[in-house]
C-alpha cells in the first residue's frame, strides 16, 4: 500500500512542463544528442531535491541551511520556515530531503543535517520531519526522530542520504565522520546504514536488536561515506554508493546485517598517498565485496535508477553525479550486473551533488557551487 501511495504522489505531478526554460545547451553522447536545460541558477551549494505532488514544484536544500521551494514557473521561494539550525562547517549543514511516503496524507517532510552538540564542538548527521504548510512556506512541529551517536565530525563525512523502502522502513547513510575505525564498531552509528521506522522507532528485527553495547538502528556497517542511495525499482533493493578515500569510490548492494569492509578493504590509499594503516587488501574475508569500484575515484554524489518510459534507451540505466570528475556517470545494467558506463554533462564543468528521476522522465541535476544550478536533462 505504502509503495501504491508513494508511485501515485510522484505521477501525481506533471512537474515542470509550464516551467519557462532556458535554450537547452545540447552534447553528444552514445545514445543520442542530451539536452541540458537550465531551471534556475543562484543556489547555494544545494544538496537534494524532492518532487512535490499535484504540480507544485519541488523541494531543494541548500547547505547553508535553507529548505526552498521551486515553483513549476521556475520561481525560487523565500526560505521555508521551521528547518532546524544545521551544523555549517565544512561538508556539514541542511543535505538530504524526502516526502514522506505518505505525503497527500500526512504531508511530512524529512530532513537530514549536520548536528552540533558534541564534544569539543564536534557534529554528527540528524534526521528530523515536519509538517509542510498548504501554502508551501512553513515546516511545523519539526522533531528529530534519530541521531547519529556519538558526534564525532569536525567537518567530513557525513552520509546523509534518506530512503523509504517498499515496507516504508526509513533508511539513512552514515559518513564515518573521517574517524576510520568507528565504521567498525559496533556500538557507534559511524560508517553504518540505519534501519528505523518512518517515526524514529527501532524494527525489532534489525540485524543487532538485544546485543549488548550494540547500537540497535544498525543495518550494515563498515561504510566510510555513503552519499548516494537509491531503492532499486525492479528489485526494492537498496543500493548505495560511497566515496572511497584516494580511489576505490564504489556501489553496495545493502544486505542486513553485513560488513562492507571499511577501512580493513579498501581499493583506495590516503590522501597522503601512503596505505590506509588499517587496510589488510582489496579484499578481507568476512566482509562484502564492492559490487562496482572505481579505482580513480570520481567523488560520487546523487544516484537515479531510470525506469521512465520517456527515454527508452536510458531504460535499465543507473545515474551518479560526480564531484570530482566533474560529470554525471551513466551505467548501464544488466539485471543488477554493470555492463557499460559513459560519462555526461562534462562541458558544464561543475561538481554534481544530486541526480533525481522526475516524474515526467526527465533528470535533474543539481549542481555543488556558490552559484549552483539546477538543469533538466534528456534526450533529444
Amino acid at each position: 500500500m505504502l509503495r501504491k501511495t508513494l508511485l501515485a504522489t510522484l505521477c501525481a505531478t506533471s512537474l515542470m512542463s509550464t516551467m519557462v526554460l532556458a535554450n537547452p545547451q545540447t552534447f553528444d553522447s552514445e545514445l543520442g544528442t542530451v539536452s541540458a536545460e537550465t531551471v534556475v541558477q543562484g543556489l547555494n551549494h544545494p544538496w537534494a531535491l524532492a518532487f512535490l505532488p499535484n504540480k507544485q514544484g519541488m523541494l531543494i536544500t541548500e547547505r547553508e541551511g535553507n529548505l526552498r521551494v521551486l515553483s513549476p514557473e521556475g520561481k525560487l521561494s523565500a526560505p521555508v520556515s521551521g528547518v532546524p539550525q544545521v551544523w555549517g562547517k565544512g561538508q556539514g549543514g541542511l543535505l538530504d530531503v524526502v516526502l514522506s511516503p505518505n505525503f497527500q496524507k500526512d504531508r511530512l517532510v524529512y530532513l537530514s543535517y549536520a548536528e552540533g552538540g558534541g564534544e569539543d564542538g564536534k557534529a554528527g548527521t540528524a534526521v528530523g520531519r515536519g509538517r509542510l504548510s498548504d501554502n508551501l512556506t512553513k515546516l511545523s512541529n519539526f522533531e528529530v526522530i534519530f541521531r547519529q551517536q556519538p558526534k564525532l565530525s569536525t567537518g567530513n563525512h557525513f552520509g546523509s542520504r534518506l530512503v523509504f523502502d517498499r515496507d516504508g522502513y526509513l533508511f539513512i547513510t552514515l559518513g564515518e565522520n573521517n574517524q576510520r575505525p568507528t565504521a567498525q564498531d559496533l556500538d557507534k552509528l559511524q560508517g553504518k546504514v540505519v534501519r528505523i521506522f518512518a517515526d524514529g522507532r527501532v524494527p525489532d528485527d534489525n540485524p543487532f536488536v538485544g546485543q549488548k553495547n550494540v547500537q540497535p538502528e544498525i543495518w550494515s556497517f563498515g561504510h566510510r561515506n555513503p552519499q548516494g542511495a537509491a531503492l532499486n525499482p525492479w528489485t526494492g533493493t537498496l543500493w548505495t554508493h560511497e566515496h572511497g578515500p584516494q580511489g576505490g569510490d564504489e556501489i553496495n548492494l545493502i544486505e542486513r546485517g553485513k560488513n562492507y569492509g571499511w577501512p580493513q578493504a579498501t581499493h583506495g590509499i590516503d590522501y597522503s598517498s601512503k596505505p590506509i594503516p588499517e587496510a589488510q587488501g582489496q579484499t578481507v574475508e568476512g566482509t562484502v565485496v564492492p559490487h562496482h569500484v572505481w579505482e580513480k575515484s570520481p567523488g560520487i554524489s546523487g544516484m537515479a535508477f531510470y525506469d521512465a518510459e520517456r527515454f527508452k534507451p536510458w531504460q535499465h540505466t543507473l545515474f551518479i553525479g560526480a564531484l570530482a570528475d566533474k560529470d554525471v556517470i551513466r551505467l548501464k545494467l544488466d539485471g543488477d550486473k554493470v555492463v557499460h558506463e559513459e560519462r555526461l554533462l562534462g562541458e558544464l564543468k561543475s561538481r554534481i551533488r544530486d541526480v533525481r528521476q522526475g516524474p515526467d522522465g526527465y533528470l535533474y541535476v543539481l549542481t555543488d557551487e556558490d552559484n549552483g544550478a539546477l538543469y533538466k536533462v534528456g534526450l533529444q
